[in-house]
Formats: structure tokens, sequence, C-alpha cells
């Protein structure tokens, strides 16, 4: 290891990782409960000696540790860490480049597939709307089942949208801006604008009026799609200046807001199922509609961090480099069935969904309100999405899959002592098991393919991607719901792709390998002590391939600074600081933006303790800040109200139903701080560990500007909203 003034960093990360549930179950089991889990793990030790050799034969463990330890990347030039990494079963070195446009791949897809199913919409038959006392108003939403349409019948309504669009005046290279949530429609009017050489600019649906008016004005859009309840969102768009002339809407699900007269000024508005009829079905793209592999594809708005979001201009090339790449990786088979239900304004579930269209593989849409059992808009005894759709296919990012892991431990916790050890020892007995390359039919049989129903009972894969999984989170998967769980790294700037993980690989806490499509040098970091040259090889992580953005829309001085040429090769520079294992998988091991030097000179990364603590069950969502004038962190916390109020009633406060009072109660701000404070110990360094904490008592939520659309921090808003908290905690 390099020893740099800050190689203690570098270190931290290659601390063991808690990676099991059990320290977050409640532990006072009864005499007679020890009594009961000796005879279960006695019976388990019979059933090993009897089953000995079945399992050795059908599980082979030794070839799934084979595959799982092979070397999976390897720098270009034979021992020097410094030079470009890329997948080791590359032939001849050469990278996965695009020969095709979205459009020819779409066109692909319909000869292929034909009548084979290819996007499906669960009918909505009655939505009930509960106004609350605070004055809010939930809809419930009692559904139906899937209705599909196949590949054929897809591509006859792209035929219209297109010809419409031509009608309406459209000409190669206008922009045209989609601002929806995820549906069937948003992808298919894709469809038709990629044919057409009408480049996407997408906007986030969760973004406010500002937003909105400022991506319209820069590409200088003339025609959006958007949604019947983001309808006034647009209008007031145009009166802060955009000019549009078309509005087209896509149908609400509730018959109360069809009824309702629109009107726009200045603005043609029209319905998604009156474009359709303005269509022409043997309509034919002249030539001059046929773009290149140069020509935008999309204009990707991200939601940002900081400031206004950033337009990402992103060729054909790049998506369809990027979609070859992981699509090579994911094994996503002709029989799957995937659920659509993250916004299609990320470029993660884009990227997803072009992967399905390739290989021929329904897509359900879906989405965070309607996807399980227990989803906001689901009435009680009625089936969510994933319930009824079943499928194979999901990608989630990180945020999402941590509150199925406190949902799961919850609920563990709510039952008998007996229950939780019995839990526990079958979990641990499981996550061994799999460790060593073994599977657990009967495990899967009596205890986690129950578990497993929550998401429909049939994943195959899931794929994490967004922001970085806890190890911990990830083994939690893998092991309820019997299925691995691959991480995948990369930015919209790559669009989406970096690396992936080897599907056969066993451990957590690494992204894989590069992709197929994909090179990546590690920068060094002098001053952190981060360089390849280290024992094992760190840096800046910066992403080439021709799946790397063109750059960002009329932003030529940030084009300059986040996107380097190094030895004539085009990279893009993520800011995220990784390192190689062994085996040739990359970690993410830090970000630059979030490394804060305290007093005393100790590097502490933020990123790194938000994650570690987020799967403590009482934390909902955390910031941690931290000041270079003082030595120590404090953290912003949401706690999860149902656990929190009963660790206030554990600590003597009867009356938990002011939410708010509660989390400004100082009791309760102690026994939280405890609680955090001594889940840290052995997973965090003493500097690491937040000394002070304020709990906020409302959500963070996208639509509060606190959040990105993928659900990572926005820091500095966060920092702002809570400037006067963070300044109390400092005094």
């Amino acid at each position: 290891m390099h020893d740099g003034p800050h190689s203690h960093l570098a270190r931290k990360h290659s601390l063991a990782r808690r990676d099991s549930i059990v320290e977050d179950i409640e532990d006072h089991p009864p005499f007679y409960t020890k009594i009961m889990i000796g005879v279960l793990k006695a019976v388990f030790f019979v059933y090993d000696v009897i089953t000995y050799v079945p399992h050795r034969l059908f599980s082979n463990p030794e070839a799934k540790k084979k595959k799982s330890e092979r070397t999976k990347s390897k720098p270009i030039k034979e021992g020097n860490p410094a030079s470009p990494w890329i997948h080791d079963d590359l032939e001849n070195g050469k990278l996965i480049k695009a020969d095709k446009t979205l459009g020819q791949i779409w066109d692909e897809a319909v000869r292929v597939h034909g009548d084979h199913p290819c996007m499906g919409t669960r009918e909505v038959l009655k939505i009930t709307k509960e106004k609350q006392d605070t004055g809010k108003v939930f809809e419930k939403w009692e559904m139906g089942n899937y209705h599909w349409r196949s590949f054929i019948q897809v591509n006859e309504r792209v035929t219209l949208i297109a010809s419409a669009l031509k009608k309406l005046g459209l000409k190669p290279k206008n922009p045209v801006v989609i601002f929806a949530e995820t549906r069937e429609e948003w992808m298919t009017t894709a469809l038709a604008c990629f044919k057409m050489n009408f480049p996407i600019t997408t906007v986030y649906a969760t973004l406010g009026e500002d937003a909105v008016c400022f991506a319209l004005n820069e590409v200088e859009a003339t025609t959006i799609f958007t949604t019947e309840s983001l309808l006034p969102i647009v209008l007031k768009a145009m009166k802060n200046g955009a000019k549009l002339s078309t509005i087209v809407y896509y149908e609400s699900f509730d018959q109360s807001q069809k009824n309702e007269k629109k009107k726009s000024d200045g603005a043609e508005l029209i319905s998604f199922t009156d474009l359709l009829n303005k269509g022409d079905a043997n309509f034919v793209a002249a030539k001059e509609n046929n773009p290149t592999l140069d020509d935008i594809a999309m204009i990707m708005y991200t939601s940002g961090t900081t400031g206004n979001p950033k337009g990402v201009m992103l060729a054909h090339r790049n998506i369809v480099t990027a979609t070859a790449g992981q699509g090579y990786d994911l094994t996503v088979e002709y029989n799957d069935t995937y659920i659509g239900y993250l916004p299609l304004a990320h470029i993660l579930e884009v990227c997803a969904e072009c992967v399905c269209i390739c290989k021929g593989t329904k897509i359900g849409y879906s989405s965070a309100q309607t996807l399980f059992d227990r989803a906001p808009k689901i009435p009680k005894g009625h089936k969510g999405d994933t319930t009824v759709l079943k499928p194979t296919l999901m990608a989630c990012v990180p945020a999402v899959m941590d509150k199925i892991y406190k949902a799961v431990v919850d609920d563990v916790n709510s039952r008998s002592p007996l229950f939780r050890e019995v839990f526990k020892c079958m979990y641990e007995r499981k996550r061994a098991r799999y460790e060593e390359g073994y599977k657990t039919l009967l495990l899967n049989k009596l205890v986690f393919n129950k578990i497993g129903k929550i998401l429909g009972g049939e994943l195959r894969i899931v794929l994490s991607g967004g922001a970085p999984l806890s190890p911990e989170t990830q083994r939690f998967m893998n092991i309820c719901f019997c299925c691995p769980v691959i991480q995948g790294y990369g930015l919209t700037e790559t669009c989406g792709g970096a690396t992936i993980a080897d599907l056969h690989d066993l451990s957590t806490g690494t992204v894989g390998p590069p992709l197929r499509c994909a090179q990546i040098i590690l920068e060094p970091w002098e001053e952190a002590g981060y360089s390849p040259k280290n024992e094992t090889p760190q840096g800046e992580i910066l992403v080439g391939g021709d799946h790397v953005a063109l750059g960002y829309f009329k932003n030529p001085e940030k084009t300059k600074e986040d996107f380097l040429v190094r030895n004539g090769v085009r990279y893009f520079a993520t800011g995220d600081i990784g390192e190689f294992r062994g085996d040739g998988s990359l970690k993410i091991i830090d970000r630059k933006k979030d490394l804060l030097k305290l007093s005393h000179g100790e590097y502490i990364s933020l990123g790194k303790v938000e994650t570690n603590l987020l799967t403590n069950p009482i934390i909902d969502n955390i910031c941690v800040h931290g000041d270079s004038n003082k030595a120590y962190v404090i953290a912003l916390v949401v706690p999860n109200q149902k656990n929190v109020s009963e660790l206030a009633k554990k600590n003597g406060i009867e009356n938990v139903d002011d939410w708010e009072k509660v989390c400004l109660n100082p009791v309760v701000i102690k026994a939280v701080l405890d609680e955090l404070q001594k889940d840290s110990k052995g997973k965090l360094e003493r500097v690491e560990i937040p000394q002070k904490i304020f709990l906020c008592h409302e959500p963070w939520t996208p639509a509060s500007g606190l959040l990105t659309e993928a659900l990572k921090l926005k820091r500095k808003n966060i920092e702002k909203e809570f400037k006067e908290e963070i300044e109390r905690l400092y005094n």
C-alpha cells in the first residue's frame, strides 16, 4: 500500500463490513428458545451428513466458487495498473461498438419478435380518493390485469406518432420534450422520435416549473409530451417564457381529469389518442429523417445534486453501444418479464428497456405507488403490480432495496422471540451455504420463497444502480429473494454503463469489471493518497468508450472540465474514487465531493458514513455534515416513525401522536443518537461517527427538492434548508 499522508483512508475501506441481517434483529431469547435453536442446528448437521453426496453432485460448489473468483478484468498493459482496464473476455482487447441507430434496432426487434408481447399496462378499474385530517388527499387504485401489445402492435403506434409529428411540422433535429411519469406511451413516443431524428429531451416528472422552463428554453423546444396531471406545470412554464406550439398529453387513468376542460393560450393542446388519430398507418419516413450514429438521440437533463440541471447529449452511438455492453452481461432472455417503474427520465431505466427490446423481453409498466401489495395506492387486500405481473427481471435503486430490507426486519422483530431466533438461524445458515456455493432448496421452500413473493416470487435477476448499495442489503436481497443481486455502475454521461458485476460472483460490495464496451483508468489523486501504484490500485475513475456522451448541451466549459483526453482516448471523469480488487472487480470507495478534512487532519467520506448508517431500522434517510474547523461530524436524520415511536415509548414518552414534537424531544434525540453510535461501532472509525443529530419530522422527497429523482441526496439543498439547525448543532 502506498504510504502517503492519507493512506489511512484507503486502509479503512479494506476493513470487514457487516454482512448480516442478524445484528438488526432483537436478541433477547429465553432459555427454551436457545434449546430449540440448538436442536435446529443439530438437525441441520444431520441433514448435511445425509445429503453430502447429492449436494456435491448437483450444486457443484467448487465450480461455482471457481467462477466467482475468476479474473474478470485486467490492465491492457500487463503488470501496469495505471494503464486502461478492460473486460478479461474481450477478443483481442477490442471494445464493442455500435453499427445501428436506435430506430434500426427497433425495426430489427419488430422483424424478429413480431407477435411476441412487447409492452403491457395494467388496467385501472376504480380510483378512490381519501381526504386526511391534514387536508392531504390519498388515492387508492383498484386494478385489474395487464393488457399487452405485441412488437407489431407497438410499431403501428410508433408509425402513427411519427407521421402525426411530421404533419405538425417537426423537422429533423427539432427537439421534443417528454415530461411525464414512466408509462408505455413514454417509450412508444421515444421510439417514434428516434426513427424520425427528433432528439428527445427528458425532464423528471417531479421537477417544478422552474426546471421545466429552464430545459424548454435551453433546447428551444416547441413540442412537449406530458400527462394530464402535469399540464398545470407546463402551462405555468409557458407563462414564464417557454415558447411551445404543441402540447400532447397522455390521458389520465382518473376519469374526473378526463372530463375537465383543458385550455392553453398560444399552443395547440392535443390528447395522445387524438395524436394517434392524426397519424397515417402507411407512413414511411423520408431519407432526410434517418439519423446517423452521431446524431443526438437524447438530451437527458440530470436532476443534479447542485444548481440547475445539466443537459447531457447522448448520440445514437452512445446509447446503442451501452445497450450492447449491458445486454452482453445481463443474460436477459426472450421469455423473461421485466417490470418498468423507475423514471424513464433516468438513463438506467432507458437502457434497461432498450436491452429488453433487443432481446424480445416483455416490459410490464408499473410505478413506485403501485409496485407492491402494500404500496401507497394499493387498497388493503388488493394486489400490487409485482404480485400480478410476476417479473423475472427488475432494476432497483438502493433506496428501494433498503426500504424492503427494513420492512422485513421490522416484520421479523414484531414476531415472537422463538420466531426471531429461528429466522436468524435459518438466515445465517443460508448465508453460509450461499457463500460456499451451495443451493438451499429446503430453506427456500420453508422460508425464503414466502418472502420472495413480495416481488412476485419469480425473480431471476435484480440489477442495482443509481447509488452505492451496502453489502448488507445486497446479501439480504440475495438470500431472501433467492436470486443474484448484481450492482452496476455508471452515470448519465456514460449512458449508465461503466461496469456490471459478474452474475456468478458470490461476493458483495463491488460493481464488477468494465463492460465490454468500456475501458477504465484510475487517475491518481495524490492529496488523498490514491494512486494506481498503491498495493491495491486506486484513483479517480475515468471511463472511456463509444458510450461516453458527446458532452453538456450549451455548456462547453463544463464539457471541457469533465470530458478529458488521455493518450488519444476520450474519457469522462466521474469524480468517484475506485479500486480494483485482485479479481479485477471495481469497488467504489469514495467520492471527491464527499471527502472532507476535519480540523485534526483526518479525511472523512460522508457518503461512506451515510451508506453504513442507512441500514439501521430507525433511519429512513440521513445526511452527514462536516465542518473543516470542527473535529467531529453531525447528522440530519429522517427517522422511521414506527420504530422511533417505539423507542420513545421505551424511554418514557407516553404521547407519540404529535410526530413533530417527538422529533424535537431531547430524550428521543439522545436515544436515537445512542442507537446510531452503538450501531456504528465496528463499522466506522471514531471520527466518522456523528456526535450530534437533528431529527427531521418530514420525509425528504424529489418533490421537496431535497433528493434527486434517483433518490440521492441533494446535499447543498439539504444544508440550505436546515442551515439554522446545523449552526445550532455546532454551537
